[in-house]
């Protein structure tokens, strides 16, 4: 099987800038085409271990400097989807970040044979966790540390995919997406984690991107049940606290958090049913990362 990590460097970036690659991610195939060296850069250093293919591509993405005044004036990046300008152009020195916060829209606007949760999800022993939060509250810091210190295996920092048929999360693993002091934190708390360099204010901050685990990358085709539910909130210093929820207060902030639930009409509505009901719910407040990854190894 060819992998990204069969090319050098060089190689890489003559693919990108010529006929493009076949980059596999979990289900999907993205034909991704650039001529900047940041993307090269980027994808080089953190997809490694994903297999090229060739045929068939779910998205087409190309990543290009606008041929206007501002090519030499405070250079630019757009994002093509299909060929077409989906987005404002960014400064060029977030050409890798909009690849990955473009891949993100791809599947959470195209995927909709499953049911998308705007949250990050682990596994340990076949069970999941769903780490559903809004922005700030820690979840991609506490995903990055129970993959990176904790042995969970990684489905997805972002984008968890429920299967219709079944009810199991299916694997997404790509690079953790760590923004302004979480970088630095799992820098430290991740020995001889492999991180891309810091992009600097961008819409979310400082952003930085994490590997993901070879071991998580191989087994993107195990899907895994779903078990528990935590929303997770950062206070620093805080104690640990773990509150079950009720069923019925899961499902309403599930249903808050997902990209296509009102799209799937029954069919979500009966998905994320049946996710509650198998799954425990907890609101949890944590300062403490070593105290976090105690309480997940404590789950019942």
């Amino acid at each position: 099987m060819t992998t990204v990590g069969s090319l050098t460097r060089a190689q890489l970036g003559e693919h990108l800038a010529g006929p493009g690659i076949h980059l596999r991610t979990g289900r999907f195939t993205t034909l991704l085409r650039s001529p900047i060296a940041s993307v090269a850069d980027g994808i080089h250093l953190l997809y490694g271990d994903y297999p090229l293919r060739e045929g068939f591509a779910d998205f087409h993405l190309d990543l290009v400097r606008p041929v206007t005044l501002r090519r030499w004036l405070r250079p630019q990046v757009t994002l093509l989807y299909d060929g077409r300008s989906m987005f404002k152009p960014l400064p060029l020195d977030q050409a890798f970040p909009m690849f990955e916060w473009g891949l993100n829209w791809c599947v959470s606007s195209r995927a909709n044979r499953y049911l998308i949760v705007h949250a990050a999800v682990v596994e340990k022993a076949g069970r999941a966790v769903i780490l559903p939060a809004p922005p700030g509250s820690g979840k991609s810091t506490l995903c990055a540390a129970l993959v990176g210190r904790g042995g969970w295996r990684l489905l997805s920092d972002e984008l968890t995919l429920l299967r219709l048929d079944d009810g199991k999360l299916h694997p997404l693993p790509r690079p953790i997406s760590l923004k302004n002091a979480s970088i630095g934190v799992i820098r430290e708390y991740v020995p001889g984690s492999v991180m891309s360099r810091a992009v600097t204010d961008t819409v979310k901050g400082t952003v930085a991107h994490l590997r993901a685990p070879a071991d998580s990358v191989a087994r993107a085709g195990e899907a895994a049940l779903p078990a528990w539910v935590v929303f997770p909130r950062f206070e620093a210093g805080a104690a640990v606290t773990a509150e079950p929820m009720p069923r019925a207060d899961t499902f309403m902030q599930l249903a808050q958090n997902c990209f296509n639930y009102s799209l799937l009409g029954a069919e979500g509505f009966t998905a994320l049913a049946d996710l509650v009901e198998r799954s425990q719910g907890y609101r949890f407040r944590y300062g403490v990362l070593d105290e976090a990854l105690a309480f997940f190894d404590s789950l019942p």
